[in-house]
C-alpha cells in the first residue's frame, strides 16, 4: 500500500478523488473505461468496493442467468456483505494505489486539502504556537506480491487538534490531565474506551495507584479508590498490597488484578477485584488449591475461565506449571497437560487463537531469553512446539502483545542487552512472522515491562502503548493505527509449504477455506472482456456457463470434503478425549493394584516368618515326644528288673528289700 502520510487527503475526499481519477461514476460508460484501465479482476472489484461505498450492501435482486457479467458484478458485490463504506473506500483506494501508484500526484493539483484522518481532542495549545510532537520511525509498505518492504525513516507527525493519519507506525498522542508516575511491570486493561492502568514498579518500589485514560478525549485521571473489608463474595478481612509484574484482566465491569511480585508475599497467589461502580477493591474469595504466589505470568481469558502459565515466586524460582480458575465457579483447577511444556521462564506473552489454542512466545531465565513459540491445545490439553515462518523474531522477555482478528502484535522486551525496536506480527493461523514497522534509538516502545492494549476509535483499531523501562523509566504514551488485516501478509521467504506441524491451527481456522473457494470461484467467473459489455457471442456465454457448472461442482465437492474434514477431525477429538480418560482411569487403577500388590507382599512376608516359626516349633515338638518315648522305656525296663529280682529272692529265700 503507498504511503498515505505523503498524501494529505483524508476520506472520504480521498476516495472521491480516486474515483474521480478513473472517471467512474458507475454507468456503463465508466464500467467500460474501468477494464480498459485495469484488469478484469482489478476493474470488477473496483466497480463492487464503489457501489458498496456509496449506495452501501447490495440489495437489488440477482440477474438472471443468461447475462453472466450482469451476475458476476452482482456477486462481487453482493460478496462484500455488510462491509463499512469507510472501509469499502479504504480498499477502493488501496486497489487504485496497487495498479497505479502514481495516481494521487496526477490529480493532487486540482484537489483541495482537506483535515487529516482521524481527529483526536487535545489540550489547548498556546496562541501562536503549533502542537507538534514526533519521533523517527521506519514506514513499512505492502508491495503488490503481498511482502512487507522497509521504506527509509521518516517522522511521523501530529498536528494541531492530535491527529493520527499514518496507519502501521507509531505516533505519539498530546494528552491532558497528570499522566502517572513513570513505571514499569504494570498492568492495564481497556472498559468501554477507557484505559485503567494499575500498580508497577518505579525504583524498586512497588506501586498501587490506578489511573484512567479516556480514550475519547486522551484525558488522564487518577481514582481514588477504596477497600471492602467484608463481603459475601470476597475474603475477609482484606490486605491489599503494592505489587508489580501482575496481570490485569477486564471482567464484566470490573478488574480483576491477578498475582504479582509484593514486598511480602502470601503463600498463594492472590486474586484482587476493582468495582468500577463503587471504585473499591477487595479480594476475591475462590475455591481449591490456587497456585503458588508468583509475578511475571501470563494470564488469560479464555471464555469465562482464566488460564495462569508459568511465571517466578517469591524464592526467585521459575515456573512452568498450569493453571485454571473458573470464574463462573471460582474454583481453581491445576491442568497436568501433556506434550513437553516450555520451558520455566516469566515475563513471556500469551495469546489465545480461536478459543482453541493458547499460545506461547518468548519470556527469560535468569540467564537467557527465549524466541520460541508455543501452543497448548486447550481441549486435549497438550502442548506442541511449532515451526515458526517468515522472520523471526529476536529473544525477548518483557514485551507485550495484543490480538486483532487472527493476528498477535508483539511490541517491545529486551534480552538484557537492548531493546527489542521492532513491532512484529504473528498471523496465529499459519504461524507466520512480520515485521510491521520498527522505531531507532533508545525510545520508550523498546522498553522491558511496557503495557499494550487495543481500543476502538471512529470505527478503526487502535493499539496503545505505556511505560516501560530502558534505563530509564517510562510515562510516555504511543498509538498506532495498524492497516486492514487484507495488508498485513507475511514476509515468507522462499515458496515451500507450511509444514505439517501446524496442521493443528489450520483447523482452528476451517471456516477460511470456504471463503477462500468462493473467492477463486468469483475470480475464474470474472475472466471476460468488459469492454465488450454490450454483446458476446452464444461461444463465450455457454463456455462462461460450462465452468461456472464446472466451479459450482468442484465447490460442492470442496465443501463435503471439508465437512467430512470436519467431522472426521471432531470424532477424531473425542476419541481422543475418551483416551486419555482411559489413560487416567487406568493409571488410577493400576496405582490402586500396585498398592495392593504391596500389601500382599508384607503378608507373604509376614506369614513366611510364621510357617519358619511353625516348622521349628514343630521339630522341637517332634524331638520332645522322642525324649519322653525314651524315657518311657526306659522307665518299664527298670521296673522289670526290680520285679524280676523280687520273685527270684523269694525263690532263693532272700528276704525282700526293705523299703
Amino acid at each position: 500500500m503507498a504511503n498515505m502520510a505523503s498524501s494529505g487527503l483524508a476520506y472520504p475526499e480521498r476516495f472521491y478523488a480516486a474515483a474521480s481519477y478513473v472517471g467512474f461514476d458507475g454507468s456503463v460508460s465508466s464500467v467500460k473505461q474501468l477494464s480498459s484501465k485495469f484488469s478484469n479482476d482489478s476493474a470488477l472489484l473496483l466497480f463492487a468496493l464503489h457501489q458498496q461505498a456509496t449506495l452501501g450492501p447490495c440489495s437489488i435482486p440477482k440477474p438472471s442467468a443468461w447475462n453472466p457479467i450482469e451476475q458476476s458484478k452482482w456477486k462481487s458485490w453482493q460478496g462484500l456483505g455488510t462491509m463499512p463504506a469507510i472501509e469499502a473506500m479504504r480498499l477502493f483506494v488501496k486497489i487504485l494505489e496497487e495498479e497505479d501508484p502514481g495516481w494521487y500526484p496526477r490529480t493532487s493539483n486540482s484537489v483541495p486539502e482537506p483535515a487529516v484522518d482521524i481527529q483526536i481532542s487535545s489540550t489547548k495549545a498556546e496562541p501562536g504556537v503549533e502542537n507538534v510532537a514526533s519521533f523517527g520511525e521506519t514506514n513499512t509498505t505492502s508491495t503488490k506480491d503481498g511482502h512487507l518492504t522497509e521504506t527509509q525513516d521518516k517522522d511521523v507527525v501530529l498536528e494541531g487538534p492530535n491527529t493520527v493519519s499514518v496507519y502501521n507506525q507509531w505516533a505519539a498522542p498530546l494528552t491532558s490531565g497528570q499522566p502517572p508516575k513513570a513505571r514499569y511491570e504494570h498492568g492495564a486493561a481497556v472498559i468501554q474506551d477507557k484505559m485503567y492502568m494499575y500498580g508497577g514498579n518505579h525504583n524498586g518500589r512497588y506501586l498501587g495507584d490506578l489511573h484512567v485514560l479516556d480514550l475519547k478525549n486522551w484525558t488522564w485521571s487518577r481514582v481514588e479508590t477504596k477497600v471492602v473489608t467484608e463481603s459475601h463474595e470476597t475474603s475477609s478481612p482484606a490486605i491489599l498490597t503494592h505489587c508489580a509484574g501482575h496481570s490485569l484482566i477486564p471482567w464484566d465491569n470490573k478488574l480483576l488484578s491477578v498475582g504479582g511480585h509484593t514486598k511480602d508475599p502470601s503463600e498463594s497467589m492472590p486474586v484482587k477485584v476493582f468495582d468500577l461502580h463503587t471504585c473499591t477493591w477487595s479480594i476475591l474469595k475462590t475455591y481449591g488449591k490456587p497456585p503458588v504466589s508468583r509475578g511475571g505470568q501470563s494470564t488469560t481469558l479464555v471464555g469465562k475461565r482464566l488460564v495462569i502459565f508459568g511465571g517466578q515466586d517469591a524464592k526467585k524460582s521459575l515456573l512452568n506449571d498450569l493453571h485454571v480458575l473458573d470464574l463462573d465457579t471460582m474454583t481453581w483447577n491445576e491442568i497436568d497437560a501433556v506434550g513437553s511444556p516450555p520451558s520455566p521462564r516469566s515475563d513471556h506473552a500469551a495469546a489465545v487463537h480461536a478459543e482453541r489454542y493458547l499460545l506461547i512466545f518468548g519470556g527469560g531465565s535468569h540467564t537467557t531469553c527465549f524466541d520460541d513459540l508455543h501452543v497448548l491445545g486447550l481441549q486435549t490439553m497438550e502442548w506442541s512446539r511449532h515451526i515458526q515462518q517468515g522472520e523471526t523474531p529476536t529473544p525477548r522477555a518483557g514485551h507485550a502483545g495484543v490480538t486483532i482478528g487472527e493476528n498477535w502484535f508483539i511490541v517491545g522486551g529486551g534480552d538484557n542487552k537492548s531493546g527489542a525496536s521492532e513491532t512484529v506480527v504473528l498471523n496465529m493461523s499459519t504461524l507466520a512472522w512480520s515485521v510491521l514497522t520498527s522505531v531507532q534509538g533508545r525510545v520508550p516502545l523498546a522498553s522491558e515491562g511496557l503495557s499494550l492494549v487495543v481500543s476502538s476509535y471512529n470505527g478503526e483499531d487502535v493499539i496503545v502503548a505505556f511505560g516501560g523501562y530502558n534505563g530509564h523509566y517510562n510515562n510516555e504514551l504511543s498509538v498506532l493505527k495498524p492497516s486492514h488485516k487484507s495488508s498485513l501478509k507475511s514476509k515468507i521467504m522462499g515458496t515451500s509449504p507450511v509444514p505439517n506441524s501446524v496442521s493443528a491451527v489450520f483447523n482452528a481456522t476451517a471456516r477460511d477455506i470456504e471463503s477462500e473457494i468462493e473467492v477463486s470461484k468469483e475470480r475464474k467467473v470474472r475472466e471476460f472482456v468488459m469492454d465488450n459489455i454490450e454483446g458476446k457471442s452464444e461461444r463465450i456465454i455457454t463456455t462462461l456457463k460450462s465452468e461456472k457448472e464446472e466451479l459450482e461442482a468442484s465447490l460442492s465437492k470442496e465443501k463435503i470434503q471439508t465437512l467430512q474434514l470436519k467431522e472426521e477431525l471432531a470424532e477424531t477429538e473425542t476419541r481422543n478425549t475418551e483416551l486419555y480418560k482411559e489413560l487416567q482411569s487406568v493409571r488410577s487403577q493400576l496405582a490402586v493394584e500396585q498398592s495392593r500388590c504391596f500389601k500382599l507382599e508384607v503378608e507373604v512376608s509376614e506369614l513366611r516368618q510364621k510357617l519358619q516359626t511353625m516348622e521349628t516349633l514343630q521339630k522341637e515338638l517332634e524331638l520332645l515326644h522322642r525324649q519322653r518315648a525314651v524315657a518311657s522305656e526306659q522307665s518299664g525296663m527298670n521296673a522289670k528288673r526290680q520285679s524280676s529280682g523280687g520273685v527270684w529272692g523269694w525263690l532263693a529265700g532272700t528276704p525282700p528289700p526293705k523299703t
